[in-house]
């Protein structure tokens, strides 16, 4: 069993907390030394009260599922002998209302492009590359949300 720190600390710093006015901005700091900005998200609280420039909650839920796909991918590719040179993804999340009316992020689209040193996989083992990782993946384990790669 392993364990994973996260601290997040948030101070008022502006706008009035007993009327809901007030910021959202907050750090993250992580085990390794690790730190960010955080917020609410601007879909969420419109600013100033949070900080767009700023990582939110629901873009690290996207960030983690793509990350964890990634490095499980990587590995299982090396593992089967191809040389992967470069991988990009730009996952997008969708929030969408469930049966009680919660907001929750139901789906996570993932879209990797992968540069390969050497032979490619073709589509097929592609697929399968793409389909252990996601069955492998901790936190796509951890979740209900639908996760689907489109190649």
């Amino acid at each position: 069993m392993t364990t994973h720190d996260a601290t997040v600390s948030w101070c008022l710093t502006s706008g009035d907390f007993a009327k809901g006015s007030n910021n959202r901005a907050h750090h993250w700091a992580f085990d390794g030394g690790a730190t960010c900005l955080a917020s609410a998200s601007p879909h969420v609280v419109p600013p100033p009260m949070s900080d767009p420039s700023a990582i939110d909650p629901e873009e690290a839920f996207v960030a983690a599922i793509a990350s964890c796909h990634m490095l499980w991918f990587l590995d299982i590719a090396r593992r089967a002998g191809y040389v992967a040179a470069s991988y990009r993804d730009h996952a997008k999340g969708q929030m969408t209302a469930n049966d009680a009316g919660k907001l929750w992020l139901s789906r996570v689209d993932l879209r990797p492009s992968i540069t390969w040193t050497g032979e490619a996989p073709a589509q097929q083992a592609l697929r399968a590359l793409h389909q252990e990782a996601h069955e492998n993946c901790y936190i796509a384990n951890s979740i209900r949300t639908v996760i689907e790669v489109h190649l």
